[in-house]
């Protein structure tokens, strides 16, 4: 794991306590929706950010949110807290959808990784 990288810093207990508690199959049958779902999340952010809609654009970082932080996708969760109280104009949260987008997909590699290795 690249544990140095805050980026894509997992939740180790909650993935360990899941895994203990609910065996791997559950966890990864949970990750394997988080990969299903985030693909709808982040369109739907893209398409508040193209309507401009800031509302629209808190709700849907606010749920994204909460599906990575339910699979122990810690800084993933904390990025998108900062992105669904953004004051950033749209350029802005155009970078951080950009940047959203790059993080994603490091963090699932680092549950894919930290899958592998129970």
């Amino acid at each position: 794991m690249n544990e140095s990288n805050e980026l894509i810093e997992l939740d180790v207990d909650l993935l360990n306590e899941y895994a203990q508690s609910l065996g791997y199959p559950i966890v990864k049958k949970m990750f394997s929706l988080y990969e299903q779902q985030v693909v709808i999340y982040l369109k739907d952010i893209e398409e508040s950010l193209h309507t401009g809609n800031v509302q629209l654009w808190q709700a849907r970082c606010h749920k994204m949110k909460g599906a990575a932080g339910s699979v122990g996708l810690k800084a993933l969760y904390t990025r998108l807290k900062n992105m669904e109280k953004t004051n950033e104009n749209k350029n802005g949260r155009a970078q951080q959808l950009a940047d959203l987008n790059m993080h994603n997909k490091q963090a699932m590699a680092e549950f894919t990784h930290w899958l592998a290795s129970l």
